[in-house]
């Protein structure tokens, strides 16, 4: 599927659950199934700046694609970097540093997030880019 495919995909599974208290048991459920990150990863460089919570994320190229890998000491901010890897990792670095993320205000997310959480998300998302940009200039070198 195509980033903007899986995104229309959670807008559908979101829009299926009537109120928010089930939405947030979702997010936690998704964050307790994210595969967790190799404890050789967790270094202060992998640290998401702009997280109230501590929220690790690795990434790694492999046959052309990203795939990223995370962890956090916090339940909702593990299952939001959970969604977050689900619509990214498996991309080409070009698709994903030119996606248009469009998931979080159609679902409602950034509104029902407390300000330190949304900035978070949103840090997580600019790491997300911004590892794909440095590895498609990579790529373009070679």
């Amino acid at each position: 599927m195509t980033i903007k495919e899986i995104q229309e995909e959670i807008i559908s599974d979101f829009s299926m659950m009537g109120n928010w208290e089930d939405k947030y048991e979702y997010i936690i459920h998704l964050g307790k199934e994210l595969p967790l990150i190799d404890e050789a990863h967790k270094t202060p460089d992998n640290l998401i700046k702009g997280c109230q919570s501590r929220v690790w994320l690795h990434t790694e190229l492999n046959d052309g694609k990203l795939y990223f890998t995370a962890d956090s000491d916090a339940v909702i901010t593990k299952g939001l970097v959970s969604l977050m890897i689900y619509v990214l990792s498996g991309h080409t670095p070009k698709d994903i540093a030119a996606a248009d993320i469009f998931f979080i205000e159609a679902i409602g997310l950034s509104s029902h997030l407390s300000p330190t959480r949304s900035n978070g998300l949103l840090s997580m998302l600019k790491q997300m880019k911004l590892y794909a940009i440095a590895y498609q200039a990579k790529i373009n070198q070679q």
